[in-house]
């Protein structure tokens, strides 16, 4: 039994900075590295599967020598975490990309694209539609990357360029991301620190709104500092931006406290914020079209429109050239694909249990008492149903003990396994979502050739990255090193408030999900609190609250934007150091934004916070 030592110096500061050094070397090696590519040009940050590489092996060389692991044990935790990577994240990105793809070969994104512009020509106006609103449905429905992967895709689709799209869309993930995936970060925050789910949901519905308001404002801001706009470009659609945020943030606090649709906040609070905008739109619109940089100077040097963005922005007779050229029907049928992977998505988020549980094994007494299939090879198969095989890691498999404070004294030992969840996995829903799509479509079978050649292209990279992250995070759970990193926090006495959303923050970027930073702090969260005489309920939803910032600094959810929005999988391995640097300082300060708020709610408004269970 390897027993988790979270001071193996005896002296704090170095075990701290030991157990950190994984991180550090992840992050130097993704974008402070320097080198030259075959051009000679000096580039900081090297390619995406090497610096994974470099992170994977500083995390073994800590977990073996620094903490003493057992190797075997090591061995198993990387390889579940890249195991569960697969199904659970990887799974998802190919049916979100593959039916990207496909509307891409079947010419249907072409009339998705006129529909959007249509709304609005003005790009501003673009990334509040599609990089918030409607990335946070898709946040709702399936989480884990995929409102990145999907809303980024589009952007470029609509000529946004693909650095610019992975930022914006990085930003405008943030705000939804505590009720993902139909709530599963509140559900999985619920389950690590014993507290109720709805009070926790009310706490982070009482958080998140104020985020809600401020991040439209600053993806605006960002997008049009980046096409070298003024304030004054900014300023310009604030009622606008004020309706996407304001709208989501109001749905937002209703929806999150009531126990009949706690779970689909973000769903709902995404459909309304759109539905508000297009209407809002029908009787406002700003005084000028802010249009990309290349478009503004085709249009001042008489080059002629570049699209109907730039079309629309010549004045008199040369604005009304552009009418909407598709038909309602052809228009309603290029919506359709994605129509298909919302539905998809909520049936299966609302449905996964019954799914997990489908097609019970004979001789379960219940879904609590796996039967063991065999051990091939060593591996014990366990099975609660066919739709949910658990393979025991050898070697850590009931072999990894959290010890007090991060855990219980009784606390029973970690369970390491690779869940095959193959039916109820939200991979499944995405993946299905196309193939009904392509089948709608009626694709040709050399359309579909395309579509899975392209997608199978764009994805290899990507998938070798996303695996080893997510083995280095399952690494540093078992191996204790990132409670070493968690139990830093609790020595701030009276401002822990504020750094429980460090905490969180700290959990995503390690985990690249918010359910899996709660899994991995709730339970320290409380406890922590608890100690310090200060409400477990808003030290454990700011946990969750604060890890929605980390959300855009995860190699995961970076690695997934380049994924989507460069077409070369070289060049967008390449920008994943660009892109981590321009979001970074992004990140701390939405994280010291949430922290203030726990901090006010702590100490001047306690009425706003549940009271905790007893």
């Amino acid at each position: 039994m390897y027993l988790q030592n979270y001071n193996p110096t005896g002296i704090g500061l170095l075990s701290t900075l030991l157990a950190a050094v994984p991180i550090l070397t992840l992050l130097y090696l993704v974008a402070l590295h320097p080198h030259r590519d075959q051009a000679g040009r000096r580039h900081l940050g090297i390619s995406a599967p090497w610096a994974a590489f470099g992170g994977v092996i500083a995390s073994f060389v800590i977990a073996l020598l620094v903490v003493r692991m057992p190797a075997g044990a090591a061995l198993s935790a990387f390889i579940a975490g890249a195991l569960n990577g697969a199904i659970g994240i990887v799974w998802i990105i190919v049916g979100a990309m593959l039916l990207y793809t496909i509307t891409l070969v079947s010419g249907k994104f072409e009339i998705v694209k006129e529909s959007i512009t249509h709304i609005s020509f003005d790009r501003r106006l673009q990334c509040l539609l599609i990089a918030f609103s409607f990335g946070a449905i898709i946040e709702g429905t399936s989480g884990f990357g995929t409102p990145v992967a999907i809303a980024g895709a589009m952007m470029v689709g609509l000529g946004f360029a693909p650095f610019q799209s992975a930022v914006l869309n990085l930003l405008a993930n943030t705000a939804p991301v505590a009720w993902g995936a139909i709530g599963s970060p509140i559900v999985g925050l619920s389950q690590s620190s014993g507290l109720p789910a709805l009070d926790l949901s009310t706490m982070a519905g009482r958080q998140l709104p104020w985020a809600s308001i401020v991040v439209p404002f600053w993806l605006v801001a960002v997008f049009v500092k980046m096409e070298g706009g003024r304030w004054a470009d900014v300023f310009e659609v604030w009622p606008a931006t004020l309706v996407a945020g304001g709208v989501f943030a109001l749905v937002q606090w209703s929806v999150s406290s009531l126990s009949a649709t706690y779970l689909l906040t973000d769903v709902l609070a995404g459909l309304i914020s759109v539905l508000a905008v297009v209407l809002f739109l029908r009787v406002w619109h700003p005084r000028t079209r802010f249009l990309l940089r290349r478009e503004r100077n085709q249009v001042a040097g008489g080059l002629g429109a570049v699209g109907p963005g730039a079309m629309a922005a010549q004045t008199g007779a040369a604005a009304e050239i552009y009418r909407y050229p598709y038909s309602l029907t052809q228009t309603l049928e290029a919506w359709v694909p994605w129509a298909i992977l919302i539905a998809c998505v909520a049936i299966w988020g609302l449905n996964a249990g019954t799914f997990n549980d489908a097609l019970p094994v004979p001789g379960r007494q219940n879904a609590a008492t796996p039967v063991t299939l065999g051990s091939p090879l060593g591996v014990t198969v366990e099975a609660a149903s066919y739709t949910r095989l658990l393979f025991d890691m050898p070697g850590a498999d009931k072999q990894v003990q959290r010890t007090p404070p991060v855990a219980p004294a009784n606390a029973t030992p970690e369970r390491v396994q690779f869940t095959f969840n193959w039916l109820s996995a939200p991979g499944t829903a995405t993946v299905l979502a196309a193939i009904l799509s392509g089948l709608f479509l009626r694709l040709s079978a050399a359309q579909w050739g395309e579509a899975l050649v392209r997608t199978a292209r764009r994805l290899r990279v990507p998938v070798l990255v996303i695996c080893q992250v997510l083995g280095l995070a399952s690494l540093t759970r078992y191996a204790g090193t990132d409670a070493i990193l968690g139990l830093a926090f609790t020595v701030t006495g009276p401002l822990y408030p504020f750094f429980a959303a460090y905490l969180g923050w700290l959990g995503v970027f390690l985990t690249g999900s918010d359910t899996a930073s709660n899994a991995l702090f709730g339970s320290l969260q409380r406890i922590t609190a608890e100690q310090l005489h200060l409400n477990p309920i808003l030290a454990a939803a700011t946990n969750s609250t604060g890890g929605v910032m980390g959300k855009m600094i995860d190699a995961q959810s970076i690695t997934v934007a380049t994924a989507a929005c460069y077409e070369n999988a070289a060049e967008g391995s390449n920008a994943l150091g660009p892109i981590f640097r321009r979001v970074f300082w992004f990140s701390v300060a939405g994280a010291a934004f949430i922290g203030l708020v726990a901090l006010i709610q702590a100490y001047l408004f306690p009425g706003v916070i549940p009271l905790p269970p007893g």
